[in-house]
């Protein structure tokens, strides 16, 4: 249960239409409700803003499809990344609602109006053999309310396609840069935005590319000092991190309003 569902859920105690019994049960699993298998933690968006997110990865189909009803529950917002068929086919049958995202390999649910006016982010991928870590980045950042401008395939072997996205570059305020081979895609980038930008290496590449770890050195080394790096094939936590980045600026400019209006 995110913020504001408890808000709204308060709101009702207060007219009337939700008795205090009702409600100390529908927040009786805060901070984290024990599953056996898990513990989902409800308290996490009060914490951080944001949500728990499902990582599908080496859990059984039954188990991923049993968290994400539990959090469906709860009345949030609910994403499992790394889900293949099996646990979509799991998820649908508990949650009529889910949508499967193929290619980010994510398992949805909105239930929240999570539009935001905290700017936009736009996520680039090197190549086409890149989207798949490119999407489970943007289909992320949509489902915790940003945002999103795709620009695909740009790599450095044809630079002319990545200054011909110039304007999407110029209005991001963050940019996820997906690359595998030699990883020198968010080099170029940090040299041309007014933005922080979040490398991604990707496991794509010939022999010596060893399963993205040249990429991520090369991107560890950039000489561009706005750019960070994530976890190989990491699309998710970039999305997180940019998520958090532009809540945290949207909130520090509200804040700043605020001071304005009072002098």
């Amino acid at each position: 249960m995110n913020r504001d569902a408890i808000l709204a859920l308060l709101r009702q105690v207060e007219g009337g239409s939700v008795l205090p019994a009702e409600a100390l049960d529908k927040l009786s699993n805060l901070p984290f409700e024990d599953a056996g298998f898990a513990k989902i933690d409800h308290h996490r968006s009060l914490r951080l803003g944001l949500p728990e997110v499902i990582y599908a990865a080496g859990k059984t189909p039954e188990q991923v499809a049993e968290i994400f009803a539990r959090m469906a529950v709860a009345g949030g917002d609910v994403i499992a990344t790394r889900a293949g068929v099996a646990a979509w086919d799991a998820v649908k049958q508990m949650v009529p609602a889910a949508e499967y995202h193929t290619e980010a390999r994510i398992i949805g649910l909105r239930q929240t109006d999570v539009s935001s006016n905290a700017g936009r982010v736009a996520v680039l991928c090197a190549g086409t053999s890149d989207i798949p870590v490119a999407e489970e980045a943007a289909v992320t950042a949509e489902y915790l309310g940003v945002k999103v401008d795709r620009v695909y395939d740009v790599g450095v072997a044809g630079l002319h396609r990545l200054l011909a996205q110039h304007e999407t570059l110029r209005e991001a305020r963050a940019v996820i840069v997906c690359a595998g081979m030699e990883g020198a895609l968010p080099s170029v980038v940090g040299g041309l935005v007014a933005a922080p930008v979040i490398a991604v290496p990707t496991s794509v590449g010939y022999g010596a590319a060893f399963g993205g770890l040249t990429a991520l050195l090369g991107m560890l080394n950039s000489c561009a000092p706005n750019v960070s790096v994530v976890n190989i094939d990491n699309g998710f936590g970039a999305a997180y991190v940019a998520a958090m980045m532009l809540r945290s600026a949207a909130a520090a400019a509200r804040d700043l309003a605020r001071q304005l209006e009072s002098m």
